[in-house]
């Protein structure tokens, strides 16, 4: 059974700061990579952040130098903090292990995502 439960989410003004956070069952924390995803109305959902079980991150280049992913593997427990946020932000967030065949592999594990809202 998956079990993500994300959270952290609001509307914020632009160039505003939100930090995600995910608890994650401990069979999908594990030593798996994590990852922030999102999906906007209309489009595919798309990876925005991963880190590994060793601490190491890559993000994608849109948020680049403004999201920081960070782990706390005692609470199976992924966080993301959004500085600088930009109306492209908005989203519904997620997050779940992350493989490099993610959109396959992770069809239907899904948790229930937080919404992130910017707008004046």
């Amino acid at each position: 059974q998956v079990q993500l439960v994300e959270s952290g989410g609001g509307l914020v003004q632009p160039g505003g700061s939100l930090r995600l956070s995910c608890e994650a069952s401990g069979s999908i924390f594990s030593d798996n990579a994590m990852g922030w995803y999102r999906q906007a109305p209309g489009k595919q959902r798309e990876l925005v952040a991963v880190i590994t079980s060793g601490g190491t991150t890559s993000y994608s280049d849109s948020v680049k130098g403004r999201f920081t992913i960070s782990r706390d593997n005692a609470k199976n427990a992924v966080y993301l903090q959004m500085n600088g946020l930009k109306p492209d932000d908005a989203a519904v967030y997620f997050c779940n292990a992350y493989y490099p065949n993610w959109r396959t592999l992770l069809s239907g594990s899904w948790g229930q995502g937080t919404q992130v809202t910017v707008s004046l």
